[in-house]
């Protein structure tokens, strides 16, 4: 009962690792869409100064569909195994990084006035006169972006997990096919041998006719040497 449970909590974890990690990292990239990354002062020479919030939904539009694609990566988690769930962990890692880059990009340069008057839908008369970064925002899509790299790597051992495992329990069928395989060679049996021996109907105590085993001295056997 401990042998079967140890391998059921290891597949359970390594299942709930990765999603968990992935609904981090959609949580952290939708919250951030929400917010203002870039605010910005214009005059159009007319009036006074005009201060407009660019929200992370506009100035890095694919935010929030970056979101949505970890959030289903988790139903894909759950619904694939071996080589389709490494791709599934290959996607996510693409995703991620999407994520990342024009985060680090706003806190590490210097943010373009032209973009963010377009962004900011400001008339062709209005010249932008300051621009301020706000890192927390961005900050954020690059904690959701390592999520999900994280969660990436922990598919891709769940894929290694789900393999082992099921080699480990294969069909009845097959392992007593393995049994017969490993009874008819040369090497000692081992516990989980014998268990599949009696799983597949024979007795691995009961000696073969012939082995020598079976010959006695008595009456109406041969006698032994």
């Amino acid at each position: 009962m401990t042998e079967q449970a140890t391998p059921a909590r290891t597949s359970a974890r390594a299942a709930a690792v990765p999603a968990l990690l992935l609904a981090a990292g959609a949580l952290c990239l939708w919250a951030s869409s929400r917010m203002t990354w870039v605010r910005i002062e214009s005059s159009d020479g007319l009036g006074v100064a005009r201060t407009t919030d660019l929200i992370g939904g506009t100035w890095a539009a694919a935010t929030t569909p970056l979101a949505l694609a970890l959030l289903a990566a988790i139903a894909a988690s759950f619904a694939v195994r071996g080589w389709a769930l490494r791709v599934v962990a290959l996607l996510v890692a693409v995703v991620a990084v999407a994520a990342i880059v024009p985060a680090v990009q706003l806190l590490a340069t210097d943010v373009d006035p032209d973009r963010a008057g377009r962004l900011a839908e400001l008339p062709d008369r209005a010249d932008v006169t300051h621009t301020e970064v706000l890192a927390g925002p961005a900050a954020l899509v690059v904690a959701g972006g390592l999520l999900a790299l994280g969660a990436a790597i922990a598919l891709l051992r769940k894929a290694s997990v789900s393999t082992g495992l099921s080699s480990k329990y294969a069909a009845p069928a097959a392992r007593r096919e393995e049994a017969v395989k490993r009874a008819e060679s040369s090497e000692p049996p081992s516990q989980r041998v014998l268990w599949d021996a009696l799983d597949a109907g024979d007795d691995p105590t009961d000696p073969e006719p012939g082995d020598g085993r079976h010959d006695q001295d008595g009456p109406g056997g041969t006698p032994g040497t």
